[in-house]
């Protein structure tokens, strides 16, 4: 059932209340009636032009009607009831409870608008993510550009397999295991210290369960990959610039510098 607006509602309500004062009155002769029918002027802004001309025209005819029978036909009390049936609108097709006014249905903005209340911190792909991305890859393109004119890297001879190059050293992403061989037994530096680097770096996401991915707000995460990165960093530092032949531990701006890319 369509739900009628609450000012057409209590406009309804005040037209019957009026017609009802009218009829118990009795007193009104039948010519006013007609006239006391129409809407006031503030009220008839309100209703469309057709609509008055269609009911303009409907009392016309009903009047029309109405004068061509005799006028002694009607009873003592008659003139009353002319009146209101002359004030009354022309028939109309009623709906449930009586109600002639035709609405569409009033639909709520909530169900047809997508409305979020909190504002998602998410980027489409293209072009917000790639574009950087893009930009990235373009930058570390030109570094190694120029890096490539300014630094030699010329191949080594062959190798020989009756001579081993002193010193020895590992490339740079084992050198800091080399390092730690030189500083503990093997078990240690080869099996517990990774072991436990990768064991707590596997906890990480267990134990620091902040679902924010802003830095200021994984303080845990970001001080375990710190440790870790600056670990490993120093060690490699130390055996590339900082260890001479037989690997023993020099100083580049004395005895040199042995490294070699």
């Amino acid at each position: 059932m369509t739900e009628i607006p609450e000012h057409l509602r209590k406009r309804a309500e005040a037209a019957r209340a009026k017609a009802a004062e009218k009829a118990a009155e009795g007193d009104a002769p039948a010519e006013e009636a007609p006239a006391a029918s129409e809407p006031p002027s503030g009220e008839a802004s309100k209703i469309p032009a057709h609509l008055l001309e269609r009911s303009k025209s409907a009392k016309a005819k009903k009047a029309g009607g109405d004068a061509a029978a005799p006028a002694a036909a009607a009873p003592t009390g008659g003139g009353v009831a002319t009146a209101v049936a002359d004030a009354a609108p022309p028939p109309l097709a009623t709906g449930p409870a009586g109600h002639t006014q035709r609405l569409l249905t009033v639909v709520k903005a909530g169900s047809i608008q997508d409305v979020k209340s909190t504002p998602v911190d998410k980027v489409h792909t293209w072009p917000h993510l790639l574009a950087i991305e893009f930009v990235a890859a373009l930058v570390v393109l030109a570094f190694t550009l120029i890096f490539s004119i300014f630094v030699n890297a010329p191949l080594l001879t062959l190798a020989n397999l009756n001579e081993t190059p002193n010193p020895s050293k590992a490339p740079w992403y084992f050198l800091g295991l080399q390092e730690l061989l030189t500083m503990f037994h093997p078990m240690v530096a080869g099996v517990t210290i990774p072991g436990m680097g990768i064991f707590l770096l596997i906890l990480a996401p267990y134990i620091d369960k902040n679902p924010s991915n802003k830095p200021e707000d994984r303080k845990f995460a970001v001080s375990i990959f710190t440790v870790q990165l600056m670990f490993w960093a120093i060690l490699a530092i130390i055996g590339s610039f900082f260890r001479g032949p037989g690997f023993n531990f020099v100083a580049p701006w004395t005895a040199g510098m042995f490294f070699e890319l």
